[in-house]
């Protein structure tokens, strides 16, 4: 058990994304499920992909532009979004803000599958 500010962990950078650092929440032991913190600085992006899992994500601050599938939102804090299993889907902090959220998911394999940009 813990309570620790997010702001406490280990932030990195995500190969072929602009601007943008992710930090696990969740102790590398839980076997359910992991909690990521993501945030894309002001013109950070992350291309367009697809995963064998869902996603379930809270943005806790900040605007972006985010197309899952063929649907383009305008995502805000507060927002929830949820992506299912293998539709498309990216990302670009394009609102003058930078663009930070929760990214829920199984502790199920991935892969991940970039695709052309749309």
């Amino acid at each position: 058990m813990y309570c620790t500010n997010s702001e406490n962990f280990e932030k990195n950078d995500i190969p072929k994304t602009i601007k943008t650092k992710i930090a696990v929440l969740t102790p590398s032991e839980d076997k359910d499920f992991i909690v990521r913190k993501l945030t894309l600085s002001n013109g950070g992006s992350m291309p367009n992909h697809t995963n064998k899992i869902q996603h379930q994500q809270y943005v806790l601050s900040g605007e972006a532009k985010v197309v899952i599938g063929d649907e383009e939102f305008h995502a805000k804090a507060g927002d929830f979004l949820y992506i299912p299993a293998g539709v498309s889907h990216y990302y670009e902090a394009c609102y003058n803000s930078d663009y930070q959220f929760l990214c829920m998911i199984t502790t199920e394999d991935d892969e991940i599958t970039m695709l052309e940009p749309k």
